[in-house]
């Protein structure tokens, strides 16, 4: 199967970018056929709905949550277009549809979403809050979870661009983890479900992005709901939708997300069972917070006494406004012991450094300056 021809033909076109809440949703849910059993399963802090579709009559089933923190939509996106590709009257979505029941939350955290943050609207992390359960959106989940009773788990995240598949170059663009059950991080017949999974995703996953997949760290914490879900015996899977190069809306991620998904799903369980898949699993590198999103070096800095060539480098700040997710760089670190690498770098080859305040610059300021006077830069971007 070209997963690649089939994305396109299958892709959500309404949901677009960073920012998918449950006004975005709504609509498509609306026109789901009748074989996608929609409903309303609880409602947020705020009294906002949150919804849930079951497809399928399988004898396996299994639970997906997406936007358990709110500004993580990338998951989302790739959650509808596999309801796409199960709306399909292909062999591979009728088979998928006879062997598994999926239940799929699209957004857990609907405050967050609108609001585009991590916590919900009682500035609680939800993923740090399965003991607790002290917020409603915890407790739905828990208790869905006691309903359905899954024989699997799909745990649906995005992480930052600070990560790289290992201390390399190249992005973290999926990251998988399958959760400890305990805290000796020890392997048991339900972790090793999680893992055989997580090896047939990315034997498939490398086709297309070749060592950008990573594996998440593993220290064990029963407040994570994926620890939670593991020591209660039910085999969970931590995706992690992280940066493609130069896709800061994800569309990119979400198409390797969506393989994911769909080629698991594809494989039996029987598939991905092979002798030596916990070795396989360790060779996926770890992720590494390596990576600046822009790094320049070798720039001049002259100001009163300060006559040096350093370096420095800038982050996205991810910004709310009218509805659109606005990217604004700000300076992160200055030194000239700077390692990390940037997703986008720029060479000042000895050249001056300028500002509009001072003429250096400082942690936490915005990412507009000079280069010799006349090149200009925007929001940390060379302005052609």
């Amino acid at each position: 199967m070209n997963f690649t021809t089939l994305f396109s033909e299958i892709k959500e076109l309404k949901l677009f970018g960073r920012y998918v809440t449950n006004n975005h949703i709504e609509p498509i849910l609306k026109e789901f056929p009748d074989e996608f059993k929609t409903s309303v399963i609880g409602k947020s802090v705020k009294e906002k709905p949150i919804y849930a579709v079951k497809i399928g009559t399988g004898k396996t089933k299994i639970l997906m949550w997406s936007q358990m923190h709110g500004n993580e939509a990338t998951t989302t996106k790739a959650l509808f277009d596999l309801f796409n590709f199960l709306k399909l009257n292909t062999q591979e979505a009728i088979q998928i549809k006879n062997d598994y029941t999926l239940l799929c939350v699209p957004i857990l955290n609907p405050d967050g979403a609108e609001a585009y943050t991590r916590v919900n609207a009682n500035e609680i992390d939800l993923n740090r809050d399965s003991v607790n359960l002290s917020q409603p959106e915890s407790k739905l989940i828990k208790k869905l979870f006691e309903a359905f009773k899954p024989d699997l788990c799909y745990n649906l995240h995005d992480q930052r661009s600070i990560f790289a598949a290992g201390q390399t170059r190249n992005p973290a663009t999926v990251s998988f983890l399958a959760p400890a059950y305990n805290e000796n991080r020890e392997i048991n017949e339900v972790r090793q479900k999680a893992i055989d999974i997580i090896v047939g995703m990315n034997e498939e996953l490398q086709k297309y992005i070749p060592n950008q997949i990573g594996r998440f760290d593993d220290s064990f914490n029963i407040n994570c709901i994926g620890d939670m879900f593991q020591s209660l015996g039910v085999s969970t899977i931590l995706f992690e939708a992280g940066h493609f190069q130069g896709d800061y809306e994800r569309e990119e991620t979400r198409k390797y997300i969506f393989i994911g998904l769909l080629s698991s799903l594809l494989n039996s369980y029987e598939n991905v069972k092979k002798e030596g898949n916990f070795e396989r699993y360790l060779n996926i590198p770890q992720n590494k917070p390596i990576f600046y999103d822009i790094v320049y070096r070798k720039f001049k800095i002259i100001c009163n006494s300060l006559n040096i060539i350093t370096n420095f480098a800038a982050h996205y700040k991810e910004k709310l406004v009218d509805n659109k997710i606005v990217f604004e760089a700000f300076f992160t670190e200055v030194g000239e012991e700077i390692e990390n690498f940037g997703h986008q770098e720029y060479d000042g080859e000895g050249g001056i450094y300028s500002d509009d305040s001072g003429n250096v610059p400082i942690i936490n300021k915005k990412a507009d300056f000079y280069l010799n006077k006349n090149i200009k830069f925007v929001n940390g971007l060379k302005k052609m």
